[in-house]
């Protein structure tokens, strides 16, 4: 009996080290079917991340699986941590967030790993240590650069300008702010003059705020890029109710159906893409990434239902594709 115990014992220890890693963690193992997706938005109020998750309901409905979005009413990392927690409980077998704050964020994504849930980024992304995906509705570079080239149209790239921004740990919008201050020492943007970085905190009244006080403390002001789905309709509300706008020309990142009679009359441009395939393209890739299809190591392919196929670039980015600048001519493409 006691050589059966002490076997069974050693049987028992076999099976639990293959279920757990070197840090003691539970094995992420490979799904037979469609797997369950929590999707996590920077913001349960923003239209945007709606969107978005009708492109995931879109490809639930094909592949099967099951789509949960929950998301906090404050835009910041101490919030979401609580709801990757949530999501963790439930047992969903990958995470898409978009994360309010690349490293805040990340020891909360690593925990959940280690119990067996996988990571994914989508719109905005975390630290890459801490997800093996990040599906990027557009390069960044391409869209900083296609905001800076926007406001240059607008004011004749001559001018002081300014920038409102969402939050001081918006991942992806510091890049591309980051960008465009490199892009300033070029010849063609020499007489650009960015004054000062704002924040409008993911909030519609303290977008207005901070637009209304950018004006007023630079009267030289030419224009203002806000690269922020929820700023730049209110940012060009206020101005307008100001007599402000038309003077001061705004661009930046917004559904283009919230400002479509700004960018008809020509005080407003906007960089888009289609939201609702960045929510398909994520799901599509969740349960790829969850069926062991791909791990996120670059140049693997997948294929993602009606966009086709994709492929894995550097430090596991996927592209939905390039965005636009949308003006008078092209603005009823677009849907959203």
């Amino acid at each position: 009996m006691k050589a059966i115990s002490r076997t069974g014992a050693a049987f028992a220890a076999l099976l639990l080290a293959s279920l757990l890693g070197s840090t003691g963690a539970l094995a992420q193992t490979c799904k037979s079917g469609p797997a369950t997706v929590g999707f996590l938005p920077k913001l349960d109020t923003d239209p945007y991340f709606q969107v978005a998750k009708t492109g995931a309901d879109e490809a639930q409905g094909e592949i099967g699986g099951t789509v949960i979005q929950q998301a906090p009413s404050q835009a910041t990392a101490e919030a979401q941590i609580e709801f990757i927690n949530n999501l963790v409980s439930q047992k969903v077998d990958v995470i898409a967030i978009s994360g309010n704050d690349a490293n805040a964020v990340a020891p909360a994504l690593k925990r959940a790993a280690k119990q067996g849930v996988r990571v994914v980024s989508y719109d905005s992304d975390v630290a890459a240590s801490a997800r093996s995906l990040f599906l990027n509705q557009a390069k960044g570079d391409s869209l900083a650069e296609m905001m800076l080239e926007s406001l240059g149209q607008l004011t004749n790239y001559d001018g002081d300008f300014a920038i409102l921004s969402s939050t001081p740990t918006a991942t992806n919008q510091n890049a591309w702010i980051d960008f465009i201050k490199a892009r300033l020492k070029e010849p063609k943007y020499a007489k650009l003059n960015l004054v000062q970085v704002a924040y409008g905190q993911e909030s519609e009244q303290i977008n207005q705020q901070q637009a209304l006080a950018l004006v007023q403390a630079f009267p030289n002001l030419k224009g203002i890029i806000i690269p922020a789905g929820i700023g730049l309709p209110a940012a060009a509300r206020a101005l307008e109710q100001s007599g402000a706008l038309g003077k001061i020309k705004l661009t930046g990142l917004a559904p283009a159906t919230l400002i479509k009679k700004y960018i008809q009359n020509g005080t407003v441009q906007d960089i888009w893409w289609n939201v609702k395939d960045l929510g398909y393209l994520t799901y599509q890739a969740a349960q790829a990434l969850a069926q062991c299809k791909i791990t996120g190591k670059e140049g693997e392919t997948f294929k993602a239902g009606r966009l086709g196929e994709y492929k894995v670039g550097a430090n596991g980015e996927v592209v939905l594709g390039p965005a636009q600048i949308v003006t008078p001519k092209n603005v009823d493409e677009f849907k959203f």
